[in-house]
């Protein structure tokens, strides 16, 4: 009989989360994670061909923590608009996990698969279409324009610029919603 599997892929990734959680994206290498689990780095590359598979992976895990945030945010009715608890959800996501937030948005991008992204930000565009009534690329531009907006707050808590209130988050994202909406000529 085999022996039995001490480390799983699944402990791999999530101690790899883990240690970007505390250290930042450079904790991804084979020394720090084998140590925090206390074996070789033998499992991990019998789990991944490249660290840079292991890297994919731990931004998989970190992706589903945001989608994680954005339904806990949507649901808990305190927003009057999925799109606005989005927003919010984004926000707080950079505000409490800010090492994994540098890792999704705030990393070189030019050779990454886009997917999961393509599939958020399609979401977000169904939202501001179905809140809006906006068609096509004005949609599109909407939503660029109110990510512009939310990116540059999450980027102050991810990089500690500044701590703002939580009622002034959103009286500012409201703010700028609804000055978006006065911009394309929607009236409630």
């Amino acid at each position: 009989m085999p022996p039995k599997v001490k480390v799983t892929k699944q402990d791999i990734i999530t101690t790899a989360t883990a240690l970007v959680r505390q250290n930042g994206e450079s904790a991804i290498n084979a020394r720090s994670i084998a140590g925090a689990l206390n074996c070789s780095t033998q499992p991990i590359f019998s789990n991944f061909a490249t660290m840079d598979d292991l890297r994919a992976a731990v931004i998989a895990e970190t992706q589903s923590l945001v989608r994680t945030y954005i339904e806990r945010e949507t649901a808990s009715g305190v927003y009057p608009t999925s799109y606005k608890a989005s927003g919010m959800a984004y926000i707080r996501f950079a505000k409490e996990e800010k090492e994994l937030f540098k890792l999704l948005y705030m990393r070189t991008r030019k050779t990454d698969e886009y997917a999961d992204d393509d599939a958020l930000f399609n979401q977000m565009t169904d939202l501001v279409q179905t809140n809006t009534g906006l068609q096509g690329e004005t949609t599109t531009l909407f939503h660029l324009e109110m990510w512009a907006f939310v990116h540059g707050i999450a980027t102050m808590f991810a990089t500690d610029f500044l701590d703002l209130e939580w009622e002034l988050v959103s009286k500012m994202i409201t703010d700028a919603y609804q000055g978006m909406k006065k911009q394309y000529g929607i009236e409630d």
